[in-house]
């Protein structure tokens, strides 16, 4: 595992020292590309959060806009509408879960760290909104910034790179400057590579197979590969279950030494990474 053991949120930290986190996902849309609609009522969508809490998933992400490939951006009050309720009904239920706002939208992250959530999850690398940078400085949260080529409505037109790991380490090292630059602590950051924004199917498995590289950014690295497109194109089918596959990619994310990976079925992904934790504890015998 890497050398860094905790990441700094807004009122507490997490634990990076003892093996992979799940951040678990909780869409409060009606349009997302895997659960969209399940959880749009908020007692479901906190049912569902608190299940997942309860399981030991460490971070439970809120989010009210679906960023997938075409999809259309969401009305800031309606996005508010979305999660708020989701949130504070988390917290309200249980104070010890540890809640992110997955937003590119300053005024909603704003409302979410008001109703209790502890980290900014945004797909744009906190460039998408230009008063972001000023809510991640007045409350100082965990931020998790991301790398995404162009914006969900455009990012899946024909992305290429020259060296696809190397430009977006660059990428994910230049924000670290900027945030720090603007007043974020280094101990507050996450970087995201941003499996599937902007990628092809290819770039998708070499970012994974060398995901340890992004390890040397000196921050925690979370890894968000969730049931995507590419799952079923390794699979040979696109119409397949695809947690078996997300499942295979959080164990070899794991054995890399990433600290947290984003998933929807967070439950299973907890009691897979420890079993995967009880066997690499155990001592080599001759």
């Amino acid at each position: 595992m890497s050398a860094l053991t905790q990441w700094q949120l807004k009122t507490r930290s997490l634990d990076l020292a003892n093996g992979t986190l799940v951040m678990g996902i909780v869409n409060a849309t009606p349009d997302s590309f895997s659960d969209g609609g399940q959880f749009v009522d908020p007692a479901a969508a906190i049912r569902r959060g608190l299940e997942m809490a309860d399981a030991g998933v460490a971070i439970i992400d809120v989010g009210g806009e679906s960023t997938r490939p075409y999809s259309d951006p969401v009305a800031t009050d309606e996005e508010i509408q979305r999660v708020i309720p989701v949130i504070r009904g988390l917290i309200q239920s249980n104070s010890n879960v540890v809640v992110s706002i997955d937003t590119s939208k300053a005024a909603v992250a704003r409302a979410a760290l008001e109703a209790g959530a502890e980290i900014i999850n945004d797909v744009t690398g906190l460039e998408g909104d230009p008063e972001m940078m000023a809510v991640a400085q007045e409350y100082q949260p965990g931020v998790c910034a991301m790398h995404m080529r162009g914006t969900p409505q455009t990012m899946q037109d024909d992305p290429s790179y020259e060296n696809v790991v190397e430009e977006i380490y660059r990428y994910l090292e230049q924000r670290k400057a900027v945030l720090c630059q603007h007043g974020i602590d280094l101990s507050r950051i996450c970087l995201d590579p941003g499996i599937g924004f902007g990628k092809t199917h290819q770039h998708n498995l070499t970012l994974l197979s060398r995901a340890e590289a992004f390890l040397d950014l000196g921050t925690p690295i979370l890894i968000g590969h969730s049931r995507k497109g590419f799952i079923g194109n390794v699979l040979a089918d696109k119409t397949v279950e695809r947690d078996s596959g997300t499942l295979a990619i959080s164990i070899a994310m794991a054995a890399k030494g990433i600290h947290i990976v984003r998933v929807h079925a967070a439950t299973e992904t907890v009691r897979a990474l420890k079993m995967f934790g009880a066997i690499q504890e155990q001592p080599c015998v001759d």
